[in-house]
């Protein structure tokens, strides 16, 4: 981070892993305990933007060659403590899922 802040440089830091949105879906639902797919069933496939939610990629060469980074996890270690993170950290989702964010936003901006 310190060579990025040096630099004024940004960029994305990624997996080399490519997966679809269902498939991660997919992933999710398991590593919860899930019934196969309940949340890949919920999803809406949009036709004037055929494809658009197929999959995101990001291309983190830029990031790994500036800093020498090289993920040192998984995708599926990495999917895994992100979920751990946000079951452990219930207060917080709560508090950014209730909407109560907007009014701080609001009040600080006047928007």
């Amino acid at each position: 981070m310190k060579t990025i802040l040096i630099t004024g440089n940004a960029g994305f830091i990624g997996s080399h892993v490519v997966r679809g949105f269902v498939e991660l879906c997919r992933q999710m639902d398991e590593r919860l305990g899930r019934a196969n797919g309940p949340s890949a069933q919920l999803i809406t496939f949009v036709k004037d933007r055929s494809g658009h939610d197929l999959r995101y990629a990001i291309d983190a060469s830029k990031i790994n060659k500036d800093l020498g980074r090289e993920p040192s996890v998984s995708f599926e270690q990495g999917l895994s403590k992100t979920i751990d993170w946000y079951l452990t950290n219930q207060e917080w989702l709560d508090h950014v899922t209730s909407g109560d964010y907007q009014q701080y936003y609001e009040k600080q901006y006047n928007c």
